[in-house]
């Protein structure tokens, strides 16, 4: 099931934050726009994660594989590789298949939700996006992630 978030509950859910470990979670965030990249990367380093940053889907992918994030945040249109293939071939692909994909685009018509979720990703954010909201999303899917492997 995709989470779909278009903008404004993330104050809701600042005030536990799973930031207790040695290490702060790492993130790998996707994105070709400087400016985006930029803005989001320096907002969840100072909300406390690691944050490495890929301009496109290719060099995503490998630094996915190598680095193992706790979670990627993947924009769509880019070059090289865009977003939609790439998110295909990480859900694919065993080594990656259990990281977390928050899908972040401007794509925003009507249908994008399920074609997203078709593709792999585990929640959608559509831009323009609050940086508080997306690192809610991202805090939400650390969760996710942290409730299932309890779980195995």
């Amino acid at each position: 099931m995709v989470s779909v978030q278009v903008a404004g509950t993330a104050d809701s859910l600042r005030e536990d934050r799973p930031m207790s470990s040695a290490l702060p979670p790492l993130v790998l965030l996707i994105d070709d726009v400087d400016d985006n990249a930029d803005m989001y990367a320096q907002f969840l380093e100072f909300e406390g994660y690691q944050v490495e940053i890929a301009v496109n889907g290719a060099e995503g992918m490998e630094k996915a594989r190598a680095l193992k994030p706790k979670v990627i945040v993947m924009d769509l249109s880019m070059p090289v590789l865009d977003g939609w293939k790439a998110t295909r071939q990480l859900k694919d692909d065993e080594a990656t298949r259990e990281i977390p994909i928050v899908v972040l685009t401007a794509h925003a018509m009507k249908g994008t939700a399920h074609t997203v979720a078709a593709a792999g990703a585990d929640a959608y954010l559509v831009k323009p996006c609050p940086p508080e909201d997306l690192e809610a999303e991202v805090r939400r899917q650390l969760e996710r992630a942290a409730a299932a492997s309890s779980n195995r």
